[in-house]
């Protein structure tokens, strides 16, 4: 991904923080020689050395993954950033959060590690409910499914969030997005002003 400067983050903490409240992405790899992206949620493992995940058995992306290098795409709030919204002169832009994850990916079936996901990806949803739904199915449901382990090599992450503009200018935006509803882009703006 491309980062200019003022954009990257690179402290540890911050980066893992933004995974764990993100983690719903994209897994990219090759499938017969194109690119190929599904749509999952991701665990991060507790030593933070690894994403985990799990596909249908019918998504052909399982088959050719085995022992690829991947490339996992999380994004965090994001809109449209008019130069109206700014005092002094400016261009259309898109404010946002990103990061990409590069790692080896292995394939795995054994049933216990595919219950293990399932029920910490449950339990980890089910939590903001009031009546969390306890992880009761088939086992044999486990079945339709292949888990995926990708060992992190590289983490690039980029909060394009006008760092590059002046603070009235920053300003002005975050109230402008605030007044169009974006507020999770405006918090994540005064965030990065702190």
């Amino acid at each position: 991904m491309y980062i200019p400067k003022h954009f990257e983050v690179t402290d540890k903490e911050e980066i893992f923080a933004f995974v764990e409240a993100n983690a719903f992405g994209q897994l990219i790899s090759n499938v017969n020689g194109r690119l190929f992206s599904t749509h999952l949620p991701f665990l991060l493992s507790e030593d933070r050395s690894k994403i985990i995940g799990h596909l249908a058995l019918q998504n052909p992306q399982h088959a050719e993954i085995d022992g690829q290098e991947v490339l996992i795409t999380l994004e965090g709030a994001h809109d449209y950033i008019s130069p109206t919204w700014y005092s002094s002169p400016g261009v259309p832009t898109w404010n946002y959060q990103a990061v990409h994850i590069y790692g080896e990916c292995k394939v795995f079936r054994d049933i216990k590690e595919l219950q293990d996901i399932v029920n910490a990806l449950t339990n980890k949803y089910e939590a903001a409910f009031e009546k969390p739904w306890q992880p009761e199915y088939n086992p044999s449901m486990l079945g339709a499914i292949v888990g995926v382990e990708v060992t992190i090599n590289e983490i690039q992450c980029k909060y394009k969030l006008g760092q590059n503009r002046s603070s009235q200018d920053r300003s002005q935006v975050i109230k402008q997005l605030k007044s169009v509803g974006s507020n999770s882009l405006a918090k994540a703006m005064e965030r990065n002003e702190l």
